[in-house]
């Protein structure tokens, strides 16, 4: 069999697939997702009147992409999106038409996104462009995002898998991934990759939340494992000034995490840079005091993690320049959604993992965004 019968076996049964999925869900766009002992939604398009699926499918992922609006709208749009809130991480399963795709950096500033994506093509073709280098990705292929950076490109009608890893998940995990931006992973790791996630996807209906601590571990290991052999090539390209500086600020914050004089006056001194440029590098992650808190927060969970740190939360919370231990158990609670005392005693994991939004009681077309945001804490 050649190559172009293949590819037209593939084209003519992924179109076979996505219409016989248009009348399966004829009668539901946002709905719960297969039943799941973990949060999760499903959108499909064909729900929607026709005219109107093409923007709800953009207003779906307008915390993402902005998709190009240049098409015939009275057509439809064929789409379906299923995630699972994984806690540490958001996982989705997508299908969709062809479409076109830009970062939302430079004209939504008032989305604070900036995680990693890795995307797993099952089928189709993704083309991304960035200002400083240009990738194609195949179906079998693994590719690395940033949403905080510039880019472009364009997707056939396709079929992938989607991890988002918030940058201040783990340093380890964040350094390869910064490494790798912008590449495709090659390789028989990549391949064991691909794999891993082909099998989250069949099993995350059936993972109970109990089972979550350990799938965050799996899953940041095989991260590692991956993508690290890929970043080390990757790790000798040159980064744009603005990535270089917001690295060493958060090198600055993570040393200083116990002076209670640490704040934007400290990084512009010690950066050099002024406070509109300051205020801009961190904008993605809530601003300056916000992000300081936040890694104040999971440096005071990993101590309270620790079962031979047995000091009292009062002195943590103290060390970590909190006044007293009634506004650190406030804070806590509101980033993580437990109190201090459930991770002492072993009722939380290791990892911190955020409150879940109530998804049911927001607005479907918003609850992507809305889980997106939930990473940055």
């Amino acid at each position: 069999m050649t190559v172009h019968q293949i590819g037209t076996r593939q084209t003519a049964f992924h179109s076979a697939r996505l219409a016989s999925e248009r009348g399966a869900a004829e009668k539901r766009a946002f709905a719960p997702s297969q039943p799941s002992n973990l949060s999760s939604f499903e959108f499909v398009t064909s729900a929607v009147p026709r005219i109107r699926q093409f923007e709800a499918w953009r207003a779906n992922f307008a915390p993402i992409f902005d998709i190009g609006s240049e098409r015939d709208t009275t057509s439809g749009f064929i789409g379906r999106q299923v995630t699972w809130d994984l806690g540490c991480f958001m996982f989705s399963h997508i299908t969709t038409d062809p479409l076109q795709f830009r970062s939302v950096t430079r004209h939504l500033h008032w989305e604070p996104l900036d995680h990693f994506v890795l995307s797993v093509l099952l089928s189709g073709e993704a083309y991304t462009q960035t200002p400083a280098s240009k990738f194609r990705c195949t179906a079998g292929v693994t590719q690395v995002h940033a949403m905080g950076r510039s880019f472009h490109g364009s997707l056939t009608a396709s079929e992938l898998l989607m991890l988002f890893v918030p940058r201040d998940f783990c340093p380890r995990v964040s350094q390869a991934l910064s490494a790798a931006e912008f590449t495709t992973l090659e390789g028989g790791m990549a391949r064991l990759f691909h794999d891993y996630m082909a099998g989250l996807a069949n099993q995350l209906p059936f993972v109970q939340q109990a089972d979550l601590p350990a799938l965050v571990e799996a899953t940041r290991a095989m991260i590692l494992a991956c993508v690290s052999p890929s970043a080390d090539n990757a790790l000798t390209a040159s980064h744009p000034i603005a990535v270089t500086l917001l690295d060493r600020a958060q090198k600055i914050i993570q040393s200083r995490l116990f002076d209670p004089s640490l704040g934007a006056e400290t990084l512009e001194r010690e950066l050099g840079v002024s406070r509109s440029r300051l205020y801009r590098m961190f904008e993605p992650f809530g601003g300056v005091k916000h992000y300081i808190q936040h890694r104040r927060l999971l440096d005071a969970h990993a101590a309270l993690a620790n079962p031979s740190d047995q000091r009292r939360i009062l002195d943590l919370a103290e060390q970590r320049c909190f006044s007293d231990g009634t506004e650190f158990s406030r804070a806590f609670k509101r980033e993580f959604g437990y109190s201090p005392t459930d991770v002492r005693i072993g009722r939380r994991s290791n990892f911190p993992c955020r409150q879940a939004p109530a998804l049911e009681e927001s607005d479907p077309a918003a609850r992507l965004g809305t889980m997106l945001r939930r990473l940055h804490g």
